[in-house]
């Protein structure tokens, strides 16, 4: 089963609110998907997942090929139980991995040979293969295999890569098996070329999948570019289906996002922050490990409803983490997956309530910067 319902459309921009229906639950969009890797969402437990709100986590494919494999996680009858996760799942194709592999692979038109980061071991990854093993890893979404092209990267380059992720998608569409249980979406690309990008877009929708995503930007490009690109492709996207930016997670891109019309968002950022010792606040980042907290026992943000932020101190999280006691980092990733996923909870409040660009000035005044100008603040 899979429905999306379009909700509510924002009177001041693009934004929108729906439902995604899914065998494994409903999704609430626009939503934040924290990152579980290699079946497990660092630090977090999924109880913890759960009553900080996650809808909808996401898995990788490239990894769990590799570990544990995806024999083992066929015999546990899929991913959703091999984790005993019984939400939704959504897994990516692999293709972002092996293509950061920028040493060790090797694209054809028949796939890309690459070797393991973990042993240096040769292997090789087509449309099929990677449908194989998502098929295998049951997910509720899975995503086609593409290349993500570089920034920068010239338009001979990037043509060449767009098209072939198009012939790519059809492999995928004609191999997938589990049409009645998994649901594929597309992926548009084109680089910073906004021809390439129209391009990529019209002939993925005439895939008629259930949903698309946009990949190949946040890759160092200007943020100004990345906004004007998604703007552009959000436009050529159907009303429909549901739309998926991939790999975004800081706070203004993710109002960048849902301003521009996308439903589905998902980063490592919140989890791989927290481990470094930063807290996402309603009035900026905290690192919390600095000196000045030592004594500070006002929790992590007075406005957090989190395990974290109820029961401990700025002072009490920092100790934590300068005597690397697990706890802390386990800490700041209950928080920090909280705050982003609390945030979108309240822009789809603005958004039924038509106040949107409202909340986005509020919410930015009380971050501590100009979102007209360069957001050094969440970077």
């Amino acid at each position: 089963m899979f429905k999306f319902t379009l909700e509510k459309k924002s009177s001041q921009c693009k934004a929108r609110t729906g439902t995604i229906e899914t065998n494994h639950g409903v999704i609430k969009t626009p939503v934040f998907m924290p990152v579980g890797t290699r079946a497990t969402v660092k630090a977090m437990n999924n109880d913890e997942l759960k009553s900080i709100g996650s809808q909808i986590i996401l898995s990788n494919t490239y990894h769990l090929y590799l570990k544990p494999g995806q024999e083992i996680i066929r015999k546990a009858d899929g991913l959703h139980k091999f984790m005993n996760w019984d939400r939704p799942i959504l897994t990516d194709s692999g293709g972002f991995q092996v293509f950061s592999l920028s040493k060790t692979r090797k694209i054809t038109e028949e796939g890309v040979q690459f070797r393991s980061h973990i042993d240096g071991s040769k292997h090789f990854i087509s449309p099929e293969k990677s449908m194989e093993i998502q098929n295998d890893l049951g997910s509720d979404i899975m995503m086609a295999f593409d290349e993500c092209v570089p920034y920068p990267a010239s338009y001979e380059y990037t043509e060449d890569s767009m098209k072939r992720t198009l012939r790519w998608l059809k492999r995928c569409k004609d191999y997938h098996k589990n049409i009645d249980r998994q649901n594929l979406f597309g992926i548009i690309q084109g680089g910073m070329y906004k021809d390439l990008r129209e391009y990529s877009a019209k002939n993925t929708i005439d895939f008629d999948l259930p949903g698309y995503a946009i990949g190949g930007l946040s890759v160092g490009e200007p943020r100004d570019l990345m906004i004007e690109l998604l703007d552009f492709t959000t436009d050529f996207m159907p009303e429909n289906k549901p739309r998926y930016l991939m790999g975004v997670g800081t706070p203004d891109y993710l109002f960048e996002a849902v301003e521009h019309g996308v439903d589905m968002c998902d980063c490592v950022l919140p989890t791989r922050i927290a481990r470094n010792g930063t807290a996402l606040t309603s009035k900026g980042k905290l690192v919390v490990k600095n000196a000045k907290y030592k004594d500070d026992f006002a929790p992590l943000d007075e406005n957090c409803d989190c395990y974290a932020c109820k029961n401990h101190t700025r002072a009490y999280i920092r100790h934590l983490l300068n005597v690397d006691e697990i706890l802390g980092a386990r800490l700041l990733s209950i928080h920090n997956l909280r705050f982003l996923i609390k945030m979108m909870e309240n822009i789809r409040k603005s958004i039924e309530e038509d106040r949107y660009l409202e909340f986005k000035d509020e919410f930015y005044r009380n971050y501590g910067y100009d979102y007209h100008q360069k957001c050094d603040n969440i970077k």
